[in-house]
């Protein structure tokens, strides 16, 4: 640990006091598989999740080794199975006894957990209800409705759960009917990642694979929530201190998975031996400050180089690396004061963050959306960067920059096609293996596409999953507006809050889950998804489908592209559905380098790598190397805080995936019983004359002529830095402004929105 309380827990906030893991964790999955009551066959599945030739983790995109521990599977991964898998039926006469009205009054906890869907709905505007209607139906006049459609009109969105080998033929379907409008849900997290890191190593994903992580001596922490939302990584990060890496932590919120750690796979430290403590330092960085943090560090590093000589890789800066003398003139006309006031850290914290990395030969920076969900989130990402090249580490054994994605396959889907930009796509070898000239406009982000929704130019919205409407930000100002659509399609395995905004023709249209077998007229279906190392894994269900009704998500993908595309002998629709073999024979095709063998290295243990140029110390970039950029501000909000104002920072709990809200508990925060909560530190407390369980509510700072106020919150003293309030995701999503985003990818600024509390 280290020499000062940087890791310690001031007392008067609420707070847990356990380490994350062990038994409490055991527990919280034990309440939910006794909530959902799934069939036996659940236990089956955990035994055989994330290991070769078994069913692939929906929770996370974490990656899956090689040798896997006897149980590889976390809390949250465990909690998304069984929710999965839940005994519970969400039926036709469900929907006959409950209006679309009605149900806008549930909670988002209480929709799922009416169970899975088990037939396909069409919404009927006369009665307010979802009715039962059969796949014929419902293919035939979706296909209908895209004739009638300007092609530009329709966005099609996917979830980052769907497979490798569906998201290839969604994109295909797409540009078949005339658009790139495939948004995604990296839109609303890491297209910072793609787009900023992009700019800056040529790569539009991290660098690192899981070798790394066993041979890094240091390991620096960027807004990412490890114990929350990829627990498995706490097992490297165990082994890693274990061996004698060093990991210091930045971030606003003192997150237990990187304090300390309980690994429930040992016996041992499951009884007697006491917890891994995981960050050295742990600095709560102001929320919008990491910029201001990084650059501190970096100055630090030149300074120490300019006296003494021998920090900064010299040979690596010349031969790899593209405006390094900008950067470091920027550097060295930054005050410490104001690095200081910017990112809320002293500078003798940063200088001891300075003393580790230099001592240290090869470091790893990982960071998660508490970087990239900012208006300068790029920014954010680019000074991480600049960190790494001062002393070459990306591209060698044990370093590297490592983004930690959510959703377990959001990127592979972009790998694969899944993305508005035509110039990420291999358009022309598409355009001859399927005799179509693609479109080449560039599609709609996910703020493109509510603001056409809002304005009348979006006309038709697919959704391949997810929960749209209710993710995006500024979700209140757009829900009337849903209603104009011509046509919404909701591709899902449970009812959301999405799917009570149907448009003029709606149609709810339930899938498997990817436990479930998938059995096709070729037998049973294996598909695969990518990782954040980029490694690709085979996945196959074993589990009875929730209802004979169900159909694949490729199955529903071809049913909908045949009734809406004019026949083309180059485009086998059935034969794909039936086997998907085939599918990653084109994937295969298209992306040769990549997907080598695609159907022979499917289940790979630890997954088969892709390749990343960055690595290779491969610039693809506009200059042919690494850039060093020279930042233009040094806080990474939109604008200071005036007197009143404080930056709201979403929050997801330790009972919840994105949207999915498994129950009330935020155990690793010590927080219990509800979501309706204003975390502040007491010193704010006293100074805006608050107390505690107060009921306030937020209202959003921005001026720009529309009034955004929350639902009233009751004040819970937290350990949060100054002039910064923290509440729950994606209940605060109605208090961020749609035109609230990063300023080159558009990822909305969900970790740095101005509010007022209002009394």
């Amino acid at each position: 640990m280290a020499e000062d309380d940087q890791t310690s827990q001031r007392e008067d906030v609420e707070h847990y006091d356990g380490a994350a893991g062990g038994w409490r964790s055991l527990a919280s999955v034990s309440h939910v598989f006794g909530e959902e009551r799934p069939a036996p066959a659940v236990l089956q599945t955990l035994w055989r999740q994330n290991k070769p030739e078994g069913h692939m983790c929906t929770s996370c995109a974490w990656t899956k080794p090689s040798k896997p521990h006897l149980f590889e599977f976390c809390e949250n991964g465990a909690k998304a199975t069984i929710w999965d898998l839940t005994s519970d039926r969400c039926t036709p006469e469900f929907f006959a006894a409950h209006s679309i009205r009605e149900l806008r009054g549930w909670s988002d906890h209480d929709l799922e957990k009416a169970g899975r869907l088990t037939h396909p709905l069409r919404y009927d505007a006369a009665s307010g209800h979802y009715a039962p209607c059969s796949w014929e139906e419902a293919f035939a006049t979706i296909g209908a409705r895209l004739k009638a459609l300007d092609p530009k009109s329709v966005v099609f969105y996917a979830s980052g759960r769907a497979s490798i080998e569906t998201s290839y033929l969604y994109a295909l379907f797409a540009r078949l009917y005339g658009h790139n409008n495939l948004p995604d849900s990296s839109n609303m997290c890491h297209e910072t990642t793609s787009v900023g890191l992009k700019k800056v190593t040529g790569s539009s994903v991290g660098t690192c694979v899981l070798s790394d992580f066993e041979a890094c001596d240091l390991i620096l922490f960027f807004g990412q929530n490890t114990g929350t939302n990829s627990p498995r990584f706490l097992h490297t990060l165990q082994q890693a201190v274990q061996r004698g890496c060093r990991i210091i932590t930045f971030n606003p919120v003192r997150e237990a998975g990187l304090v300390r750690f309980v690994n429930p796979q040992s016996p041992l430290q499951m009884t007697v031996k006491p917890s891994t403590p995981i960050s050295d330092l742990y600095l709560q960085v102001r929320p919008g400050g990491d910029i201001a943090a990084l650059a501190g560090i970096c100055k630090r590093v030149l300074e120490i180089d300019g006296d003494t000589g021998g920090v900064l890789d010299r040979a690596f800066i010349a031969q790899h690396t593209n405006n390094f003398e900008e950067f470091a003139a920027s550097m060295r006309e930054t005050g410490w004061s104001q690095i200081e006031a910017e990112s809320g850290l002293s500078r003798e914290n940063l200088e001891q963050v300075v003393e580790i990395y230099c001592r240290s030969e090869r470091v790893i920076c990982v960071y998660g959306m508490g970087l990239t969900q900012h208006v300068h989130g790029s920014l954010n990402i680019a000074m991480l960067v600049n960190l790494a090249l001062l002393r070459g580490n990306i591209g060698r054994e044990g370093t590297g920059v490592s983004p930690v994605r959510g959703h377990s396959n959001v990127q592979g889907q972009r790998t694969v096609g899944i993305t508005e930009k035509p110039e990420l796509v291999p358009l022309d070898k598409i355009g001859r293996m399927f005799g179509f000239d693609p479109p080449r406009d560039k599609g709609r982000t996910t703020v493109e596409v509510v603001e056409g929704v809002l304005d009348g130019s979006v006309q038709g919205f697919i959704g391949l999953g997810g929960n749209f409407a209710h993710a995006i930000s500024d979700s209140a100002r757009a829900e009337s507006a849903w209603e104009r659509l011509e046509l919404n399609v909701q591709v899902a395995t449970k009812l959301n809050r999405t799917h009570l905004h149907p448009g003029r023709t709606s149609f709810l249209l339930p899938c498997l889950v990817r436990s479930e077998e998938d059995m096709q007229s070729t037998g049973p279906q294996a598909v695969s998804m990518e990782c954040s190392l980029s490694h690709i894994h085979g996945s196959v269900g074993k589990n009875q489908p929730a209802s004979p009704a169900l159909l694949s998500e490729i199955a529903i993908i071809a049913g909908i592209a045949k009734e809406t595309l004019q026949p083309n002998p180059r485009v086998a629709w059935d034969e794909w559905a039936g086997d998907y073999a085939r599918i990653r024979d084109l994937i295969e095709e298209t992306y040769p380098e990549e997907f080598r063998d695609f159907n022979k290295r499917l289940f790979t243990p630890g997954g088969f790598y892709r390749g990343n140029a960055a690595r290779e110390r491969k610039w693809e970039t506009e200059s042919g190397k690494a850039e060093f950029t020279a930042p233009h501000v040094l806080r990474a909000l939109k604008e200071p805080l005036r007197e009143d104002e404080y930056t709201l920072i979403t929050l997801r709990s330790n009972d919840q995936f994105n949207t999915t809200i498994y129950g009330f508990s935020d155990r690793l925060r010590g927080l219990e019983g509800s979501r309706d909560i204003l975390l502040i530190n007491p010193d704010e407390m006293r100074r805006a004359n608050l107390a505690a369980n107060q009921a306030v509510r937020l209202v959003c700072a921005v001026e720009d002529g529309h009034e955004r106020i929350s639902h009233p919150l009751k004040v819970t003293p937290f350990d949060l830095p100054a002039r910064c309030v923290g509440a729950y995701y994606p209940e605060m999503n109605p208090l961020i402004p749609l035109e609230h985003h990063d300023l080159l990818s558009k990822t909305p600024a969900y970790k740095g929105v101005p509010v007022r509390i209002l009394i």
